[in-house]
């Protein structure tokens, strides 16, 4: 397949770099310091303790008849509006949008036409170090790469999304209502960047008990306040955070908080976007008041 990943920052970059060792052909749109350093050096990143450099075509500028199967926008939610409008006279009929977002898919359709879009999230984690990527995928049973049509129906397209991220190793799952799954999703994370926000040395946040205790509260609420607007949880394992004791569920955050994967999904991606993080606090707490006023 021919795909086109809008963006050259961790997430973009490891799909590129999955997708091309898969044997597709994979651009990435890219600008600034990060479009020169793959321009000089190729997309370098570390797989088994080996620099591998991927097979792709880095390009800082759109063309309206390039054609793609897919066109992955892995980029904040301050970003998607420009990128949309950048994307939206390409003849690429399907933008999977890879972004923390609340806002109403509509919104986005409105911009590049309707029914373009595919709502998904990533599954991954990580950083460049020294202009190489370290980075990768999260286990499928914590956070598979997640996707929907924004209908809820399982389409052939989504069918052959499913097996270009099989291909490429990627574990995945196909929900029906993407918007509730972005729900319980924040319901998740936003507690946990408010922890390292919160605590007075944000690398050992997990060492602090009222800062978990506080964070297992927090969680607890937002997920009965989501079962008590009659969203179904999804995944249903959400449901551990509700009905969990708040004594274990801090000492389980405790535990995951002080872990190798914490550091790397959850501690260098609230570091690194605190103006996103919190524009996601207000959105979804300000959800929340609104439905249950």
């Amino acid at each position: 397949m021919n795909l086109l990943i809008y963006g050259a920052g961790v997430i973009g970059c490891l799909y590129a770099a999955l997708f091309s060792d898969a044997g597709h052909n994979v651009t990435i749109y890219a600008r600034g310091q990060r479009l020169e350093i793959l321009k000089k050096n190729g997309l370098l990143y570390s797989q088994n303790n080996r620099i591998m450099k991927a097979e792709l075509t880095i390009i800082d500028k759109l063309e309206d008849d390039d054609l793609y199967d897919f066109i992955f926008l892995p980029v904040r939610e301050n970003q998607v509006h420009i990128a949309l409008r950048e994307l939206k006279n390409n003849g690429c009929p399907t933008i999977v949008t890879m972004v923390n977002t609340l806002e109403p898919y509509s919104n986005w359709e409105e911009i590049c036409g309707k029914g373009r879009i595919v709502p998904a999230f990533p599954g991954a984690g990580g950083s460049f170090d020294e202009n190489v990527l370290h980075a990768s995928l999260t286990p499928r049973f914590i956070q598979p790469t997640t996707f929907a049509e924004i209908s809820g129906e399982k389409t052939e397209r989504l069918l052959k999304l499913a097996s270009l991220f099989k291909q490429a190793h990627i574990p995945y799952q196909i929900v029906q209502d993407m918007h509730a799954w972005q729900l319980c999703h924040l319901a998740m994370v936003v507690p946990i960047a408010d922890a390292y926000y919160m605590a007075d040395n944000p690398e050992k946040a997990g060492y602090d008990g009222k800062v978990m205790l506080y964070t297992a509260k927090q969680m607890q609420r937002n997920f009965s306040a989501l079962h008590k607007l009659g969203i179904e949880l999804s995944p249903p394992k959400m449901n551990f955070f509700r009905l969990t004791p708040v004594s274990i569920l801090s000492m389980g955050l405790s535990f995951v908080f002080r872990s190798k994967f914490g550091n790397m999904f959850m501690y260098r991606h609230s570091m690194k976007a605190p103006d996103e993080m919190r524009q996601l606090h207000d959105q979804f707490y300000g959800y929340i008041q609104r439905n249950l006023a």
